[in-house]
C-alpha cells in the first residue's frame, strides 16, 4: 500500500469518524478517482504538440493518456469534430495516491509565489484545480519543454458536502489558502 493510503485508514477516517460521528465506517469520504486533463488547442495547427503534451503527462501520472476529441466543429478556430484537441487521464488505486502525494507534497510548493489553493469546491465535494506550468512537477525535464502547458486536475470524492470534501483534502495535506 501507498503512503497516503496507510495515512487514510489510520489517521484520517478516524478524524473523519470523530469530527462528524459517523455511525459506521462506510460512510467516511475516501477519493474515488483524481482525472488530470491537459487541452491542447494549438494542435489543431501543429499535431507535433499533441504528442509532446502526452509525453509529459504519462510522464507526470505514469499512465498513458487518452486523447481527448473535438465534439463539434467551430469554424473561427478552424476545428473540424473529431479532431484531437487533447489529453487526459483518469488515475484510480494505488496510482491516485500516489500521484496525490506528489502533487502535494513536491509539486505544489514549487508553484513561484504559492500562497495555497483556493477552499471552492464543487458543492459535492469534489475539487478542481488548475496547474499552469507543467514543469512543477520533478519528472519533468525543464530543458527538455518545448511550451509551458497547464492542466486541470479534479479530486473525486464520495463526500456529500463541501465541509465534508475540505476536510479530506485538508487531511491528505493539500495546502488551502487560510
Amino acid at each position: 500500500m501507498t503512503r497516503l493510503k496507510d495515512k487514510y485508514h489510520s489517521e484520517i477516517a478516524p478524524a473523519m469518524i470523530k469530527k462528524f460521528s459517523y455511525a459506521n465506517v462506510m460512510e467516511v469520504p475516501r477519493l474515488t478517482k483524481i482525472v488530470v486533463n491537459m487541452g491542447v488547442g494549438e494542435s489543431i495547427a501543429n499535431p507535433n504538440l499533441l504528442e509532446a503534451a502526452t509525453a509529459d503527462l504519462q510522464a507526470i501520472t505514469g499512465q498513458k493518456p487518452q486523447i481527448t476529441r473535438a465534439k463539434k466543429s467551430v469554424a473561427n478556430f478552424k476545428l473540424r469534430a473529431g479532431m484531437a484537441i487533447g489529453c487526459r487521464v483518469t488515475l484510480r488505486g494505488d496510482r491516485m495516491y500516489e500521484f496525490m502525494g506528489r502533487l502535494v507534497d513536491v509539486a505544489l510548493p514549487r508553484v513561484r509565489d504559492f500562497r495555497g489553493v483556493s477552499t471552492k469546491l464543487s458543492g459535492h465535494g469534489d475539487y478542481s484545480l488548475g496547474i499552469r506550468e507543467q514543469h512543477i512537477f520533478p519528472e519533468i525535464d525543464f530543458d527538455k519543454i518545448d511550451k509551458a502547458r497547464g492542466m486541470n486536475v479534479t479530486v473525486v470524492t464520495t463526500a456529500k458536502t463541501d465541509e465534508e470534501g475540505r476536510e479530506l483534502l485538508g487531511l491528505f495535506g493539500m495546502p488551502f489558502r487560510r
